[in-house]
């Protein structure tokens, strides 16, 4: 059994690197082709320097990590069915059946191999490319400003003794400095009690407060008067971290799972909708299982009898179905969040199907054969 699993996963694991390489070539080429579009701009923190090619290299080679862990599943699939269809094409496969390489032992040998592939992405997604991702932004916006989201910045809230706050960040400068802060405090009725607005600040997560520059504090608890006053700087008592700060302005799904947890039950705390960041926060759990459903899905094809055709047709029909399950599983995601669904109902359902789906097939083609 020890020489049919190594054939097995060499044959696999070969083809899932190769795939895996030449997706990661292409999408590394799309994004030197965007990145090229910024070369000569100067740089907003380094007097006399420009972004040049050495720096649009940096940023596409920073980008890896995340592209390998989106493209990993459907590198896996690929790989998968051509390893076990060029097997099948040459008898390979067929031997090995006769000599004792039963349908239970298959599939408990391809989804261990599945269960490999997860944990590896899962390492990638959770530890290497959120790490990779804020340096890439931070690279940036030593060239292109400060990191923001859309025109109004990223919104948090935090309830306080009888008043909750609600906060604006327009941007984050490369070395960390809050840009644009605004404050709005609410009495228990939801009435405007005072706002401040801030040029800069910085968050100082060992005093547990944000430290802000360049302050226009204005209170409004006497509607009759609303005295404004300047400070130079201003410090506000705040359990929101710099960690939370980066999820609300970086994308959900390239961040830790830790840290999209935190700031579920962050929002949660403040009586804020987290739905958008649940579904992110169970996809980001269950998307590396999809390793093991691709992997299920390939096992048919090896119970495939060929003839006349060749292996192109079947790795395109691999291609087909790992494209039809990305697409559903990005249109569940939004089906989820638009109809408030729960968010591992939307992030696992379509793993769940497929993987139904592949059983089915698999089961019907080991009865059928």
């Amino acid at each position: 059994m020890r020489i049919v699993r190594r054939l097995i996963y060499g044959e696999i694991a070969a083809a899932v690197v190769f795939v895996l390489l030449a997706f990661l070539a292409l999408f590394s080429f799309f994004d030197l082709i965007d990145e090229l579009s910024h070369l000569g701009r100067p740089s907003l923190t380094r007097a006399g320097a420009s972004y040049g090619i050495d720096d649009a290299l940096l940023t596409v080679a920073l980008l890896l990590p995340s592209r390998t862990y989106e493209l990993m599943p459907i590198a896996v699939l690929i790989g998968t069915v051509y390893a076990l269809a060029r097997l099948a094409r040459d008898s390979e496969f067929t031997i090995l059946r006769t000599s004792g390489l039963g349908p239970a032992r298959a599939l408990r040998l391809v989804a261990a191999l599945g269960a490999v592939f997860a944990v590896v992405t899962f390492l990638i997604g959770d530890y290497v490319a959120p790490v990779a991702e804020r340096y890439g932004q931070l690279h940036k916006a030593q060239y292109r400003g400060a990191i923001s989201i859309g025109q109004t910045g990223a919104w948090l809230r935090e309830r306080g003794d009888g008043t909750h706050t609600a906060v604006n960040v327009r941007a984050l400068a490369p070395d960390g400095t809050l840009r644009g802060v605004r404050l709005f405090v609410f009495d228990e009725q939801g009435r405007v009690r005072e706002t401040l607005r801030a040029a800069s600040g910085t968050i100082d997560p060992d005093a547990g407060v944000w430290r802000l520059q360049g302050v226009e504090r204005q209170r409004l608890d006497d509607p009759q008067q609303a005295p404004r006053e300047a400070l130079p700087t201003f410090d506000w008592p705040s359990t929101l971290t710099a960690d939370m700060l980066h999820v609300a302005l970086l994308k959900p799904e390239r961040m830790r799972t830790l840290d999209l947890f935190q700031y579920v039950q962050h929002l949660q705390a403040n009586a804020q909708n987290a739905q958008r960041y649940e579904i992110e926060f169970w996809r980001k759990l269950l998307y590396p299982l999809s390793c093991i459903v691709m992997v299920v899905l390939a096992l048919p094809f090896a119970y495939l009898h060929f003839r006349d055709q060749g292996l192109s047709a079947y790795v395109f029909a691999g291609v087909m179905i790992g494209i039809s399950f990305f697409l559903i599983n990005t249109i569940f995601g939004h089906i989820g969040n638009l109809q408030g669904w729960q968010p591992w109902l939307a992030a696992g359902a379509p793993s769940a199907l497929y993987l139904l789906l592949s059983l089915l097939a698999f089961g019907w083609l080991v009865l059928r054969r």
